[in-house]
């Protein structure tokens, strides 16, 4: 059962294509932001900055689209490019490629920037929360095919997370009716940093439609 909320559906040709396309221009904004944060150039540098920043936001906007909420079609999965978790379009969104076993688990490595600190050198722990809520979900749905959605999620905090390397992981313990109930971590290179238990829920819409 694949989830359709009226997305628009686009072929696996047409997906590489604004992967392709879109993907290079979110890591340039990437890039900008963490250059923004750290920059420590004179005035008249930041003025220049600015300006030509403004211009390049007007080409942008200069043909704009009112969704970038899509579904690929041999799939059936949607393609959040807007999600701040992993929207391919979205530059605050964390950089990370979700990857799934033939287990239900599944897992990301990626590096989080100055863009995601909050006490010096550590990761925010609200990006942390993001992260997990996120795999969790990815797990608990089976790949956002099925419908199921945070109900209760909670974290530990075993030590702070370190700005640099990292990986997330997530699975499924149980399913008991419309609850699914999963766990997962998030890991710099000694090991644990953040555990998360969160219980999904298939929504009463989807629960009529089986």
């Amino acid at each position: 059962m694949s989830m359709d909320f009226g997305f628009d559906v686009i072929t696996d040709e047409e997906y590489e294509r604004q992967r392709a396309l879109y993907g290079p221009l979110t890591e340039a904004v990437r890039r900008l932001i963490y250059a923004s944060l750290h920059t420590e150039i004179d005035a008249d540098t930041v003025a220049e900055a600015q300006q030509r920043i403004e211009s390049v936001a007007e080409l942008l906007e200069s043909k704009q689209r009112s969704s970038v909420q899509v579904v690929h079609e041999e799939t059936g999965r949607p393609l959040a490019w807007a999600n701040p978790a992993v929207g391919l379009r979205n530059a605050i969104a964390p950089p990370m490629v979700i990857h799934h076993e033939d287990d239900g688990r599944c897992w990301s490595e990626f590096t989080l920037s100055g863009a995601y600190e909050g006490p010096p050198g550590w990761v925010h722990g609200g990006i942390c929360a993001l992260v997990l809520d996120h795999l969790l979900g990815e797990a608990a749905s089976e790949a956002l095919t099925q419908p199921k959605f945070t109900g209760t999620i909670s974290l530990r905090y075993l030590r702070g997370t370190p700005l640099g390397p990292l990986r997330a992981e997530a699975f499924v313990e149980r399913i008991e009716g419309v609850k699914t109930f999963a766990r997962g971590y998030l890991l710099d290179s000694e090991g644990p940093t953040v555990e998360a238990e969160g219980v999904f829920i298939q929504p009463a819409w989807a629960r009529d439609a089986g």
